[in-house]
């Protein structure tokens, strides 16, 4: 009983622990129907649900904070998303921040979008 519930611990540990360093490689689809998730820009960070920061660096772009590495292969992403040019077509509204820092979850009910 005891090695039964030591390996249900480890398992949880593993699990959260890939969940909580899934990174934020993203791959910009084409078509609406390749993508996981449709995303359209706004204007201002007030309206947005994530605001986007685009790094460097695929090692920049941890855990689901907002840091986006646009992959050249929808192979290499961890998401596939389509840019929309309605905000009532898409499933997360973004916004295109200047620094790494102002990137964050506004509503944090659509987090799980990314996941």
């Amino acid at each position: 009983m005891n090695k039964f519930n030591n390996s249900i611990i480890i398992a949880f540990l593993l699990l959260n622990f890939s969940i909580s360093t899934h990174g934020q490689r993203v791959f910009s689809c084409e078509s609406k129907y390749d993508a996981d998730i449709k995303v359209y820009v706004v204007e201002s960070k007030y309206d947005a649900d994530l605001v986007v920061f685009k790094v460097e660096s695929k090692y920049d772009a941890q855990k689901n904070k907002g840091l986006w590495y646009f992959v050249e292969s929808k192979y290499d992403a961890d998401k596939k998303i389509f840019f929309t040019e309605s905000k009532y077509d898409a499933d997360l509204l973004i916004y295109f921040a200047d620094s790494k820092y102002s990137a964050e979850w506004r509503k944090r009910a659509k987090m799980h979008l990314l996941f």
